[in-house]
């Protein structure tokens, strides 16, 4: 498992240059908040989530199915990171955060990472 990434990751770099074209600047994988979000809008109190279909439990998704060997350690541990993740959003959105999550498996749409990427500009580039 130590060769599993766990920045720069194919999904996140689709994400990355999709937001980069539409000219919005973010800040990456920022230490000091909880979970450490692998996207940053400090301005508009946005953070971005990019998420593993398998390590994240993505219900109804085939990409989250449970391995077959070692049921037991793969269950707790998946179940950790659910709940970890859970616990991060939650502390995020109490400090005043906005928490958005995307896919592995949207990202392959290039329409789904579009529709995510102008909903990003929308709450970035509010008027003010």
């Amino acid at each position: 498992m130590s060769w599993v990434k766990g920045r720069d990751t194919r999904p996140e770099m689709r994400v990355r240059r999709a937001l980069h074209a539409a000219g919005l600047r973010y800040r990456l994988q920022a230490k000091e908040l909880p979970g450490r979000p692998d996207l940053v809008f400090r301005s508009a109190r946005l953070a971005i989530f990019v998420h593993g279909c398998f390590w994240h439990r993505h219900a109804g998704c085939e990409h989250a199915r449970m391995p077959k060997s070692r049921v037991d350690f793969w269950t707790a541990k998946l179940e950790a990171n659910v709940n970890r993740y859970a616990r991060q959003i939650a502390e995020l959105e109490e400090a005043g955060w906005t928490v958005m999550t995307l896919w592995e498996c949207e990202t392959r749409d290039q329409a789904a990472v579009d529709a995510f990427v102008a909903d990003v500009a929308k709450r970035v580039l509010r008027p003010v």
